[in-house]
Parts: C-alpha cells; structure tokens; sequence
C-alpha cells in the first residue's frame, strides 16, 4: 500500500475573551492511501434532464438523495444563472424536482438535510437559505435577495462589505447544533459565523475578515460534532477552526499531507514561478462528520484534489484520490455526505457529477 509522509498540526488557539488557551501540537509520521471503489453514475436523471456544476449533495434517513445543482438560465440575479434541487430515492432513480423556479434560487451552494428530515438549501446569488419540509413545502426562509431595482455600487479595491442587518453576504453553508440552533457560514462577503434559533430568531454573530484565529478569509464549509461543537473550513486560510456553540475557540486544525505527483490544476493558468500550486493543498473546500461511536470527519481540497480522513482532534489517519475526469478521479469536490464511516457521496463543480465512494481502508 502507498503511503504518504504527513504531519498535521492541531493547535490549540487564545480565545475570542481574555482567557488564553495553551497551544498543543500533534505529530504524525505516515498517512496511509485508503483503497476505495468509485460510483460516477449512482442517480439517474430523465433523458431529457441534466445534472450542471454539482455542488450539494445531502442524504436523508430513508437514503434519499437531494443534489443541488447549478443549471439553465432560468433567472436574472448575477447574470443569468439558475439552481435545481432534485430528489432521488435509495436505488438512485429520479424522484422528484424540489422549489422548482423558486425565488430564492440563483446561484446553488450546498444542501443539507437536519435531523427530522428536512432539507436546507443555501444559495449563495439570493443570500437566502430556505427550508423544506419532507413534503417539499418552504417553512422557513432566512435572509433575503438582492432587489431587482437597486443597482450594486462596486467597492474600492480592498474594501471589506460591511454587513447589513439581519441579511447574508454570499452565505456558503449551514450546521446546528443539540438545541436545533442554526449555523451559518457567511461566507464569501461577511467572513462571519451567524447563529440563528431554530425558530429564525437573530441570536448573534463572530468574526471578521483576517487571518488571526476567531477571524476568517472565506468560510466556505461548515459541520458539527455529536457534542455541538461547530467546525469550520476557514478555505483561504488553509484551516479548520472549531468552536463550542457559544463560539468559544476549541482548537485549529492544519491538513499538511506531502503530495510526490505533478498536481493537476483541472482549470485555470497555472500558478505563478514564484507560487507553489500546492500552498492551497488540505484547504478545506468540503467537509462532513460520521455519525457512531467514533466519529470520522472527511475533508476535500481543489489542489491536488484529495479526501482526507481525520480524528475530530485533527489527525490525518488516511487519504484518497486526486484531481481529474476519471473515476476515482475529482473535479472541485465542493459538498461530501458521509452516511456511513466507509461510505461517501461527493459532489463535483468540474466534472457535473455525483460520485458515491466505497471505502476499503
């Protein structure tokens, strides 16, 4: 089996108030590849309907499947740009089209589904997030659109968006915690967590944009462990930060697994002589938490493109993939549902597809 050098620091960081945690570092000699089969077709769609960039993947306590995905022209926010929520039944036939030409659908970003089976979808061009019930019917609506007759007056270069009140800036994703409480990750413009109750009352937010711990550049994933504590892939600054409900720091996570390949960049021009492709390698893209007696937590990253398996504490105990077009292969993996410690389904931007992973480690 190939193994793979790493080290993976975990460090506990001072806190948002005056008490000062001690730092901690954890090291590791080798990560192991885990083997692993690949499913690049496990949903089946109508002749007539296509999957575009895949970017939410959710599955409910009967294995159904809900994919959020980005579309055909259907709106006019951000350009002309659509998102489709479809449903799929556990042997992946097509079940149905979830808030079709909803108004709080423009630009997909992920989609999760809560403990009592409802859905949540959080569309990154509306800055809503919208909840279904298992019927399909909206209950709950948090944030709000753009107006269609106001006209968005760039900022200066460099000028961090001050937030508006009660509504998102490009909100990226949701978790909750014991007590039902919503977590968002706000996200592309805010560089905040807002915390939200399970009736939609405004609870309070924290952070700002930066690089210290407690602050953020692009959260852009966001999960919780079994004691509530709320993890988040903080992308920019290569790091996962985890608090406790209260949004009290716990520790920070740093993936630093050594790649020996050429990396595949998928799109874009090749980074500048002097930039290192693999700077952004363990920036966390996508991340989820196994369910039982020993939770698991699975990140993605763009560059090289590989999964990563982790103890809640941080450390890598094993890797998968890299970036490409075939199977086994991933193309901006951008959502992960791990149902299962061996069982993960992952969304791809690049290459329009659900891949439905088997794991062998």
């Amino acid at each position: 089996m190939k193994r793979f050098a790493a080290a993976a620091l975990v460090a506990l960081v001072p806190a948002l108030v005056p008490t000062v945690v001690p730092a901690v570092a954890m090291a590791q000699a080798t990560v192991p590849e885990i083997r692993f089969d690949a499913d690049i077709e496990p949903l089946k769609l109508p002749a007539s309907m296509h999957f575009g960039e895949v970017v939410g993947i959710a599955l409910n306590s009967k294995r159904h499947v809900f994919v959020f995905t980005r579309t055909g022209e259907r709106s006019t926010v951000h350009g002309a740009s659509a998102s489709q929520l479809f449903e799929f039944g556990p042997t992946g036939a097509y079940l149905r089209e979830i808030g079709k030409d909803l108004y709080g659908f423009s630009f997909a970003h992920t989609v999760r589904v809560d403990k009592d089976d409802n859905i949540w979808a959080t569309d990154e061009g509306t800055n809503m997030i919208v909840k279904f019930n298992p019927a399909g019917r909206v209950t709950m609506v948090l944030g709000r659109r753009p107006e269609a007759v106001e006209v968005e007056v760039p900022l200066p270069p460099g000028t961090e968006p001050r937030p508006a009140w009660g509504t998102f800036n490009r909100p990226a994703d949701i978790a909750w915690d014991l007590a039902g409480n919503i977590f968002v990750a706000d996200g592309y413009g805010n560089s905040r967590v807002v915390k939200v109750d399970k009736n939609g009352r405004w609870l309070k937010t924290w952070g700002s944009r930066g690089s210290a711990p407690g602050q953020f550049n692009i959260l852009h994933t966001i999960a919780s462990d079994a004691k509530g504590n709320i993890y988040i892939g903080d992308r920019t600054n290569r790091r996962i930060q985890v608090f406790d409900p209260e949004g009290n720091p716990v520790r920070i996570i740093t993936i630093d697994v050594p790649y020996t390949k050429e990396p595949n960049i998928l799109s874009g021009a090749m980074p500048s002589p002097t930039a290192n492709p693999l700077a952004v390698s363990g920036a966390p893209w996508a991340m989820c938490i196994t369910t039982g007696p020993t939770p698991y937590m699975y990140v993605s990253d763009a560059v090289p493109g590989r999964i990563y398996k982790l103890t809640l504490e941080g450390k890598v105990v094993g890797v998968l993939g890299d970036a490409g077009k075939q199977a086994k292969q991933f193309g901006w993996i951008h959502q992960i549902a791990c149902p299962s410690e061996n069982e993960l389904w992952v969304a791809e931007i690049l290459n329009w597809r659900v891949s439905k992973l088997t794991l062998h480690p």
